[in-house]
């Protein structure tokens, strides 16, 4: 906040500055103002913390390229042969660790930190800058890549990883020699890059909603839609190493924000955005060549030896990160020949919720704490088998799936898998027929071939009710928890089509990916299509009256359109040419019961979360001018269809 000194405060800055100069004695000598007053300050603060129950040293830890990173140690007292819970963080160690309590749990209150795990377990709790971000020496890279093509360095985050893990056996007295890993998103992308070439201490790595493939479905793009929302983030992240610059609005409706700026490049540049690197290679990397390739966590571990065991999580509503964890654990399951080392837990939560409160989403009630289960029945003594002297083998499931719709935790062996034993996930197509019916049946003789709408690029299709603002404390809850929002908003505008079933008689459940085959046509040169699959709820709904009729997603994505042949090569689509876009959707674990129908909306924006495709095809959309943005006819054939993982008797 800004302030402005006028007045008294003026009279009182001049007194100020007039004690700073000193004032003239009769010998003509200048004397300070404080002369025999000595300062109340000491040179330095030694706490008194006897009576904590832990001992907090800060270490400036030595990589082998001779910078040192910025590392906090909490000891519980009297602890001997403890293991070490290591997260490795770009978010301030010293604010993950300082919340000025005398006791372990209040203090590590906060982002990454599951408390009771932590205390009960009696580890060491280690959090460390990584290098260029707050206490830490060197340069920050976004999401830096390991050594090779895109990093000459001999540096990257595995070999820092390595580096710390070494000084933290050798220098913690109290430690029993083992080391495991976790952390969030950012955070979560670490615990994956310490599994390149892992030191031998490192025993255990928890990947929690990790950032995984930029491009492909996690931070920055989704299937080639560029997600404008996390522009903030960008600048604030990058700007300085302690983000002290803050992001501006001249709206506050985000959604006005970015529609008087007009391409996402453009709002980039009057925000001076381009002084930071990371910006200017995505301006420069807009489909998925080898710069996002070369990075993608999945395909290098995939590549990688199997060493540590892994326990990927996953949130089935993560507004953040909701590719990463599942495409991580389809790209190293294979290598789990024991079905002993790759673990995977899917719940009902937003981006984090993990480690908080997972009674409710939104509107949604689970019947229990399920972040408290998480922690406590599978994290705890998943980690404890790995890191705690004595601890038993734990009795974790290789997948603990929560099922929404009948709210129950599954476990089961592997996944995609509907149940324990004696069922099977059966690839089955839901049509988006004839009348805007979404059903189990192919479209007839005789039927009409299609729906279409018209999309303006000049009233996009908003991804919340506006107005839209996720950038303060209430509008980061809306983002937290949009993508369970009713949709009843966007199913009332004349460029969403609604398919619709009929009343479900009998439950229908999913588990897996859902994945959109649209044959669609556009009168442009280049299209989004959104594909949504809801569970529609009844009309009334007993003791929760606010969820009659909700419209609640359960997976959807978008699809930019140029990518149709090739994500590495964008091309133009030939005009009112009917032609097949198929991409996955995220994946979801659910029942759509009975009196519910399964809804399907298809449209060609979401914004501001996604930049705006002109429907005219250009070279880069980021510099899309306003003449290029031009209203389209789309048309949804009746051979389309979503294909659902339906799970069924064997």
């Amino acid at each position: 906040m800004r302030r402005t000194y006028s007045g008294r405060s003026a009279v009182f800055a001049a007194v100020i500055i007039y004690g700073l100069i000193g004032v003239q004695t009769s010998g003509g000598q200048s004397q300070s103002s404080t002369a025999g007053l000595p300062s109340e300050m000491p040179a330095r603060i030694e706490p008194a913390t006897s009576s904590f129950d832990y001992v907090r040293r800060v270490a400036m830890i030595p990589m082998r390229d001779g910078l040192r990173l910025h590392t906090v140690i909490l000891v519980p007292k009297g602890a001997k042969s403890a293991g070490i819970l290591l997260t490795r963080t770009p978010y301030d160690a010293d604010a993950q660790t300082n919340h000025g309590s005398a006791h372990l749990g209040p203090t590590l209150s906060g982002y990454d930190n599951a408390t009771e795990v932590i205390v009960e377990g009696e580890y060491i709790r280690v959090v460390q800058d990584v290098r260029g971000k707050h206490g830490s020496e060197g340069d920050y890279v976004m999401t830096r890549p390991l050594h090779g093509p895109l990093n000459p360095t001999p540096v990257d985050h595995a070999t820092d990883t390595y580096d710390t893990i070494e000084w933290l056996v050798k220098n913690v007295p109290e430690s029993n020699g083992r080391v495991g890993i976790l952390g969030i998103s950012y955070d979560g992308f670490l615990p994956l890059m310490a599994l390149v070439n892992p030191h031998p201490a490192l025993k255990v790595s928890v990947p929690m909603n990790p950032m995984v493939d930029g491009w492909m479905g996690d931070d920055w793009f989704h299937n080639g839609a560029f997600r404008e929302q996390g522009m903030s983030y960008i600048y604030e992240q990058e700007a300085t190493r302690a983000n002290t610059a803050s992001w501006w609005v001249s709206h506050y409706d985000d959604y006005d924000e970015f529609m008087a700026a007009g391409s996402a490049g453009e709002l980039g540049r009057q925000h001076g955005i381009e002084q930071v690197g990371f910006w200017r290679k995505l301006l420069e990397h807009p489909a998925y060549d080898a710069w996002w390739q070369q990075q993608a966590m999945d395909k290098i571990l995939a590549a990688q030896p199997l060493r540590v065991p892994v326990m990927l999580v996953d949130s089935l509503w993560d507004q953040e990160d909701i590719y990463g964890a599942p495409a991580v654990y389809k790209a190293i399951k294979p290598k789990d020949s024991g079905n002993d080392k790759v673990f995977l837990v899917l719940g009902p939560w937003h981006h984090g919720q993990e480690i908080g409160d997972g009674s409710t989403l939104g509107p949604l009630r689970f019947g229990s704490d399920t972040g408290l289960y998480f922690r406590r029945e599978i994290l705890a003594p998943f980690l404890a088998q790995y890191l705690r002297d004595g601890a038993p083998k734990a009795e974790v499931a290789p997948v603990s799936a929560f099922e929404t719709g009948t709210n129950k935790w599954l476990h089961l062996a592997s996944w995609p898998a509907g149940c324990a034993s004696g069922c099977s996930v059966k690839p089955t197509a839901l049509y988006l027929g004839a009348a805007l019916k979404a059903s189990f049946a192919a479209a007839k003789p005789g039927d009409t071939t299609y729906e279409e709408y018209v999309s303006d690029p000049a009233k996009p299709v908003p991804f919340v009710a506006r107005p839209v603002h996720t950038n303060d404390a209430a509008g980061g809850e809306t983002w937290r928890k949009w993508l369970v929002s009713d949709q009843r908003e966007a199913s009332g505008r004349p460029d969403v089509l609604v398919y619709s079933s009929e009343v479900l008689t009998s439950p229908v459940k999913i588990s897996g990916q859902p994945v959109a085959n649209l044959l669609a046509s556009t009168s442009g040169t280049d299209s989004d299509w959104v594909v949504k699959l809801i569970d529609a709820y009844p009309d009334e709904v007993a003791g929760q009256a606010a969820m009659g009729g909700y419209q609640l997603m359960i997976s959807a994505d978008i699809f930019r359109g140029r990518y149709r042949e090739s994500l590495e090569t964008p091309k133009p689509i030939a005009a009112d040419k009917p032609l097949l876009y198929k991409f996955n959707l995220p994946t979801a674990n659910h029942v759509f019961l009975p009196g519910h129908r399964i809804m399907v909306q298809v449209q060609s924006s979401w914004f501001p979360l996604y930049d705006r495709n002109p429907q005219t095809f250009v070279p880069n959309i980021f510099w899309a001018k306003p003449e290029d943005y031009r209203k389209a006819t789309q048309r949804v054939y009746h051979t389309s269809f979503v294909e659902l993982p339906v799970v069924g008797q064997r």
